[in-house]
């Protein structure tokens, strides 16, 4: 794993990015600045994809790390991890949608669902960096292993 450690920082930091951006934005349509809005939800966006791109890199070609902390807390940090991988594949979904609806000019419907997207995000970031300390800075990382042992557990 030591010469992969790097990779979950950057990764993080940039799901941290994403979400930065995201608050900005909102900020920035608040203000009734469509420009600065618009650059700020698409910097997001590539932020996010930069993201995943590292993380399924990462996870095919190297694993993902297990949680190397007490047994007693595994069960709920696996809940945990599976309350952020949901609220990510969510997240993901909602981001695509409301960035199609932007792009579109389908406004109405771009403004229902902006701001239920923008707070599945800022949680999914939220939840991600607290996966990202739990596997990395409280406690050792463990075994590289499958991605569904490391969900999972098993």
């Amino acid at each position: 794993m030591e010469k992969f450690y790097f990779w979950p920082t950057l990764s993080t930091s940039f799901i941290v990015i994403s979400a930065i951006f995201v608050a900005i934005g909102w900020y920035f349509i608040k203000q009734k600045n469509i420009k600065i809005h618009k650059r700020m939800m698409l910097s997001a966006a590539v932020f996010a994809v930069l993201f995943l791109t590292i993380y399924l890199t990462r996870t095919i070609f190297y694993g993902n790390t297990s949680f190397g902390g007490p047994d007693s807390l595994k069960p709920f940090y696996h809940t945990f991890l599976i309350f952020h991988i949901i609220l990510a594949t969510v997240g993901g979904v909602l981001g695509l949608r409301t960035i199609y609806l932007g792009l579109k000019d389908l406004l109405v419907k771009h403004r229902k669902l902006g701001p239920v997207t923008s707070i599945v995000w800022f949680f999914t970031a939220i939840t991600g960096v607290v996966v990202y300390i739990l596997l990395y800075v409280l406690y050792p990382g463990g075994e590289t292993t499958s991605m569904i042992k490391a969900i999972f557990g098993f």
